[in-house]
């Protein structure tokens, strides 16, 4: 939940200020209205945030150990263990030293006087915004069981399709490091040879051959400059994806890669409708749950076009409409959401919609390697010219100025 800086009067007209936490304006204004106060403004809090190498590179929660702790905690609120000696027993047995430390903290906010989602929205890397939405969710339905199995289910899905991704780009990903693993050996051991064998003979080599020797001699020459380049632009593409531009410009531009930008965006979408069914299903309202839904799919550029979907609803809309002009959907789907806003069961439809995207993202994997094999041979069989050329070439002219002087 966002946090809103808030200015107002109170019953006796005096003006008051301050700060809470909300899901958006509406909801902190409905928060202000319970506490008597009359809302003049309401902004979102902006934090100047310095650049922190540490919280730029800090570790996050693996989605594995989030799900082991989701299914203990459905099994210790289903058994009515109080939450503070659940959390505090998770946190001294969990194997993920990150998740173990926000957990300490949690139990510490707990004796505090916290709620439970309030204390985990403390800790955005482990807990993300729609954890902590479903949990307050259970909290003030008195339903905190059937939140974590909500969660528990969603995670599980989550989790099997990001395994089929990984195991699908595990193939190419061993061949590209295998031609960067061989471009590097023959830089430093097998070109200098070569080299040195050529210049005994004194012969003018061809273009190819001082292309190998030239790229050779600056990488062994300059490898120390080469290595501090790299840390550096891996530390400034952080810092860039960082920015609200750069991750906007680079997730759109995921989703427009030839080959896996596809799937991306099939995959993001069937979690775009997954977490709003779960949501809706939840009891959050259709604004607050687009808001949550859209930090959830973890692409900006996705996240701005659901923002637009929000305000459409707010404005009188409906979904079906908003999620037209978006432009996200493909018809069958926006079929199915028309189908089921007039049936009253749009979280029934948007779980086939999910379905519908996961078995197209399914497909897709299966036939990645095959779409990615010619490129990868391609390039493989482009080094291996370029070496053959380079090597051989200034060997022919040797031979045929031996044989000429014979």
């Amino acid at each position: 939940m966002a946090q809103f800086h808030y200015q107002g009067r109170d019953g006796s007209g005096a003006q008051v200020e301050g700060v809470l936490e909300a899901v958006n304006e509406s909801a902190a204004a409905d928060q202000l209205m319970r506490r008597a106060i009359v809302p003049l403004s309401i902004e979102p809090r902006r934090e100047t945030r310095s650049i922190d190498l540490k919280l730029l590179f800090r570790r996050k929660v693996k989605m594995a150990d989030l799900q082991m702790f989701t299914r203990q905690m459905l099994s210790l609120t289903r058994s009515g263990i109080p939450l503070l000696r659940a959390i505090t027993g998770l946190a001294e047995s969990s194997h993920c030293p990150v998740l173990a430390e926000a957990l300490r903290e949690v139990a510490t906010q707990l004796t505090s006087g916290y709620s439970l989602s309030s204390a985990m929205n403390q800790h955005p890397h482990a807990f993300s915004e729609l954890y902590v939405a479903m949990v307050h969710v259970g909290e003030n339905t008195g339903q905190l069981d059937q939140a974590f199995e909500r969660l528990s289910q969603h995670l599980e899905m989550e989790q099997d399709t990001k395994r089929r991704i990984n195991t699908a780009l595990r193939y190419p990903t061993m061949v590209l490091a295998s031609i960067v693993l061989a471009l590097v050996v023959l830089n430093i051991f097998v070109i200098p040879e070569f080299a040195k064998m050529f210049a005994k003979f004194g012969a003018e080599l061809p273009l190819p051959t001082r292309i190998l020797i030239g790229t050779s001699e600056f990488f062994l020459s300059y490898w120390p400059l080469m290595l501090v380049g790299l840390v550096g632009s891996l530390v400034g593409w952080r810092m860039w994806l960082n920015t609200d531009r750069g991750r906007l410009s680079f997730d759109r531009f995921k989703l427009r890669m030839p080959i896996a930008g596809t799937i991306l965006d099939r995959a993001t979408l069937a979690r775009f409708a997954r977490s709003l069914s779960m949501m809706l299903r939840g009891g959050v309202p259709v604004n607050q749950s687009l808001s949550l839904v859209a930090d959830a799919v973890d692409n900006r550029f996705m996240h701005d076009r659901i923002v637009e979907m929000r305000r459409g609803i707010e404005g009188g809309e409906t979904i079906t409409r908003t999620a037209t002009q978006s432009q996200l959907f493909t018809p069958l789907v926006l079929q199915m959401l028309a189908v089921g806003e007039e049936t009253g069961r749009i979280d029934e439809l948007l779980d086939d919609a999910a379905e519908y995207y996961e078995r197209e993202v399914d497909y897709d994997l299966k036939t990645l390697t095959a779409k990615i094999e010619p490129i990868l041979l391609a390039i493989v069989a482009a080094m291996v010219m370029v070496l053959a050329l380079g090597v051989y070439l200034p060997m022919w002219d040797m031979f045929s100025a031996y044989q000429g002087g014979r």
